[in-house]
């Protein structure tokens, strides 16, 4: 309730989703300090501004997302985050000569229940 004895307003985000096995699974990201953290995005836009066309997502109101999120441990909700990356550490040193084997480096979806 708002101090005018009305109902407070229930934000509707558009969350960040990618497929699970049962269907869509929130995606979930780290602060800058490495804290885990759901976001939310205000508008549509907003969300493909920062992830891109092809991210899936859903609409949910932000009670919803924290319960969601609550029992993995995830205290933390970023409303509109930005992109924001490490910045890239200059190196002064010469690099090594190339390597005769090469790594296939894959991506593996996260268990059910687990954070991204």
């Amino acid at each position: 309730m708002t101090g005018s004895g009305h109902p407070t307003p229930r934000v509707v985000l558009f969350v960040p989703v990618h497929n699970g096995n049962l269907g869509p699974v929130i995606r979930l990201f780290h602060t800058p300090m490495g804290a885990p953290t759901a976001v939310g995005f205000t508008t549509a836009n907003q969300l493909t501004d920062v992830l891109g066309d092809t991210q899936q997502w859903i609409r949910l109101a932000e009670p919803a997302l924290r319960a969601m999120v609550g029992p993995l441990g995830v205290a933390q909700l970023v409303i509109d985050p930005t992109l924001a990356a490490r910045a890239a550490a200059p190196t002064t040193h010469t690099p090594a000569a190339a390597p005769t084997t090469t790594a296939v480096i894959t991506h593996r979806a996260p268990a059910e229940g687990q954070p991204a």
